[in-house]
């Protein structure tokens, strides 16, 4: 087995590299961005490349590389099924509903005259959400049909920046609150620089205009589930909101007792996760009533710590695995495990 590996700092290239330089896999590194990958790629089995939402030019190719280099032959991480939807809710919405995934209710709609007639027929509060971001910041609450329809106007008018930066801003400034330190400094004040000067990759990115995206707000909930699963491994973490806000996402306040996760969702992400065919996958749940539903999923999440500190996971029989857990090198392990039986499979047919 030979690995490509498009290496990019604060990626998770930054553990896959080590891990394959420890364990003796022979790989190669890549740069999806040159005019002749697919030319590099044709003597690998597998090209691994952590792209995510903070580097806007992979979102406009990434997709169709790995479409075109999955029908290579080549396994890709992450694959099409795994990413297809990635940073798209509306996408998810859709998905979720084909699966019958329990997804809260969502609405979208795309003619400002149909939006219009459901506002001024549904209930108030509403959850307002561009298709695209991450940590909440493009996430409010509309509280009445008031807000709402200001909001339709600006989504089949003006439109919105692919970023809200004053939401961003905004959270720079809660986690010099939380922890004082020179690096949430240095956050805060090159957030509030980027209110005024948008970066080149937010000004080649177009704003989000012509539809809007609504889902039901589910009440009581001081926390979200936030379940990992990566093959036959779950990984948990409760995800605390923010102070006086809804939501949780991006909160930086995470607890991970056992008790918080009973094994109905625990199976549930399980399920999930097979029915969506991903390698790899964050979902998002809250709770109405004793049932749980998924909020939004992604491919990708954080390296570090919020994952890092998990004491253990659960296995898909929800036997309880108590080890150190490392979602990039569980990613990876699937992957040799996948090669591995395959030439097994071979060897046994005498191929």
């Amino acid at each position: 087995m030979k690995l490509a590996i498009h290496k990019e700092p604060g990626s998770y290239s930054d553990r896959w590299i080590p891990f394959c330089e420890s364990n003796g896999i022979t790989y190669i590194i890549v740069d999806c961005f040159a005019p002749d990958i697919i030319e590099r790629l044709k003597t690998v089995d597998c090209l691994m490349w952590h792209w995510h939402l903070a580097d806007r030019g992979s979102l406009r190719f990434a997709k169709g590389l790995t479409a075109a280099i999955e029908q290579m032959g080549v396994k890709v991480f992450p694959s099409g099924d795994t990413a297809w939807h990635y940073d798209d809710k509306v996408a998810q919405k859709y998905l979720f509903e084909a699966l019958q995934l329990p997804l809260i209710p969502s609405y979208v709609f795309y003619s400002k005259e149909k939006a219009v007639e459901w506002v001024n027929q549904t209930s108030f509060p509403k959850v307002f959400k561009l298709r695209g971001g991450a940590g909440s910041v493009n996430v409010s609450l509309a509280n009445s049909r008031k807000e709402a329809l200001r909001l339709v106007s600006k989504a089949f008018g003006s439109g919105f920046p692919v970023l809200n930066r004053k939401a961003i801003l905004g959270d720079r400034v809660r986690h010099i609150q939380k922890q004082r330190s020179i690096g949430s400094i240095f956050k805060f004040m090159g957030s509030l620089a980027r209110c005024f000067v948008p970066s080149m990759k937010e000004r080649l990115s177009p704003r989000q205009v012509g539809y809007i995206y609504f889902q039901d707000f589910i009440p009581n909930n001081k926390h979200d589930t936030r379940l990992v699963v990566i093959g036959n491994r779950c990984i948990g973490l409760r995800r605390y909101c923010r102070g006086n806000d809804f939501r949780a996402s991006g909160s930086g306040d995470f607890s991970y007792e056992r008790e918080f996760f009973p094994d109905v969702v625990v199976s549930l992400a399980f399920e999930c996760a097979r029915k969506l065919k991903m390698q790899s996958v964050a979902f998002d749940f809250v709770e109405r009533d004793g049932e749980f539903l998924l909020v939004e999923v992604s491919y990708c999440f954080s390296i570090g710590a919020a994952y890092d500190d998990c004491p253990g996971y659960w296995a898909r029989d929800l036997e309880w695995i108590n080890a150190p857990v490392d979602p990039q090198r569980f990613i990876l392990e699937d992957l040799l495990e996948t090669f591995a039986s395959k030439s097994l499979a071979l060897d046994t047919s005498g191929q």
